[in-house]
């Protein structure tokens, strides 16, 4: 078995993941992971589950956060395609 690095849990259904940096990282679930890993929105605090928005080396959970926050913020739609009518 092997213990998760955030909560201590020793599990044997656990998993590793390895970062860009070459760091491994032992989980017992996706959400001990988020915990360890997931970046916060440098507006809201909020852990940045999905594709966030990166302004200008800054991350943001959405396109509203980037925009309060400043920067190029009002440059970022956050719908995709056509506006309906």
């Amino acid at each position: 078995m092997a213990t998760c690095v955030t909560c201590g849990n020793d599990y044997w259904l656990a998993f590793e993941i390895k970062t860009v940096t070459g760091d491994t990282y032992t989980f017992d679930s996706f959400e001990c992971a988020i915990q360890k890993l997931a970046p916060r929105c440098e507006q809201c605090d909020v852990r940045i589950v999905g594709h966030g928005v990166e302004v200008a080396g800054s991350f943001f959970c959405c396109a509203n956060c980037a925009r309060v926050n400043g920067g190029l913020g009002d440059q970022i739609r956050d719908a995709v395609g056509s506006r309906p009518a």
